[in-house]
């Protein structure tokens, strides 16, 4: 395979995906060559370029696929992470699925469409966010040592467009914590008087603030003292770099299902 391919952005009208598109544009190892937007949206036809404002790069949004790509990026809903698995799976395109909210059969359809493709997924896109997740495991697997016990709390901030809560983040830092210290329930808020804080539940807290794109931070409570892990995006580029970098680390990869632990080597 040549050093640049072509990449195919699932979701291109919207806010990360014009940014995908103008990130990919400005890398020299990347062509974008196809922009796919839901059947009747209000976009379709326009220069996925000038959606980006980068000007027209040629390549209008369309409702399917007409030249194959090497790599598509999905950052669209649930409902185009399904339609974008289906593609992929038919014409073994691999697929990076940044979506969050997928659930039931919806993940279901996703995940087996790595039986006839690559397929990368992760509840996060950011390098930091995934990198943060590999500190919070290590420290869950050496606190669970502690006499007294340790109590976890997750609080998670997102913009106020934001529709699932928690965020897939927050829950992935809640399954990697339980997995390692062995919680088994998990509690999102509180209210009224719920009593004294049992040590097998592990807390979310989901708040959502004006423009806010992405912070969440695992608090170690210990008797007299405390760990915060914190990690903020300041911008949502942050996690269009991660999908670019997820699809370059794709592209050469056998059908299968692979994460960002993956692109980052751990």
């Amino acid at each position: 395979m040549s050093e640049k391919f072509t990449l195919g952005v699932n979701g291109a009208a919207g806010r990360m995906g014009q940014r995908i598109v103008a990130l990919a544009h400005a890398d020299p190892k990347l062509d974008v060559t196809a922009a796919l937007e839901a059947p009747g949206h209000p976009q379709l036809g326009k220069d996925a370029g000038e959606l980006a404002g980068l000007g027209k790069i040629g390549v209008p949004v369309a409702a399917a696929l007409s030249d194959r790509v090497d790599v598509i990026i999905d950052f669209s809903s649930p409902r185009g992470a399904v339609a974008a698995a289906k593609l992929c799976a038919e014409r073994q395109i691999p697929l990076v699925v940044a979506t969050t909210g997928l659930e039931g059969a919806d993940r279901e359809t996703v995940l087996s469409a790595a039986q006839m493709t690559p397929v990368l997924i992760s509840p996060s896109m950011s390098l930091a966010v995934n990198l943060t997740m590999k500190l919070v495991r290590e420290a869950a697997r050496l606190l669970r040592q502690i006499p007294d016990g340790v109590d976890v709390e997750i609080i998670e901030r997102h913009h106020r467009y934001k529709e699932d809560a928690p965020s897939g983040t927050a829950l992935k830092f809640g399954q990697i914590v339980a997995e390692e210290m062995g919680q088994t329930d998990h509690v999102h808020g509180r209210h009224g008087r719920p009593g004294a804080r049992p040590r097998c539940e592990i807390g979310y807290h989901a708040l959502r603030v004006g423009d806010n794109v992405g912070e969440h931070s695992i608090v170690f409570g210990m008797l007299g003292e405390t760990i915060d892990l914190t990690v903020k995006g300041s911008t949502r580029d942050c996690y269009a770099y991660g999908a670019l970098a997820a699809a370059k680390f794709l592209v050469t990869k056998k059908p299968g299902l692979y994460s960002m632990a993956d692109v980052l080597g751990f």
